[in-house]
């Protein structure tokens, strides 16, 4: 009998307005957060955002929702690298 895979579709939304509001959804987790940077874990992987002034206007692990404000400067994807691996021996032994 052959086993059959069901693949879920990840589905991820990122609404950026007049770069002072971010609305994130498929977050699972935030590790790190100031308010300079947060990071984000979602669905398809680490979310940085960089900025000046951020902070977390709204977190909702039970809907996967994230909203940032601040001036935001730049979201980069990071896959599979959380900020704890990118240590100093994260570095050296990569």
């Amino acid at each position: 009998m052959e086993e059959k895979k069901i693949i879920k579709q990840k589905n991820q939304t990122l609404l950026l307005e007049n770069r002072e509001k971010l609305c994130v959804t498929g977050v699972i987790d935030v590790e790190s957060f100031n308010d300079q940077i947060i990071i984000a874990v979602t669905e398809l992987g680490i979310l940085i955002v960089r900025g000046a002034e951020l902070h977390i206007n709204k977190l909702c692990l039970e809907s996967n929702e994230l909203i940032i404000e601040g001036d935001i400067y730049s979201l980069e994807y990071n896959d599979g690298e959380t900020a704890k691996s990118k240590s100093f021996f994260g570095k050296m032994f990569k």
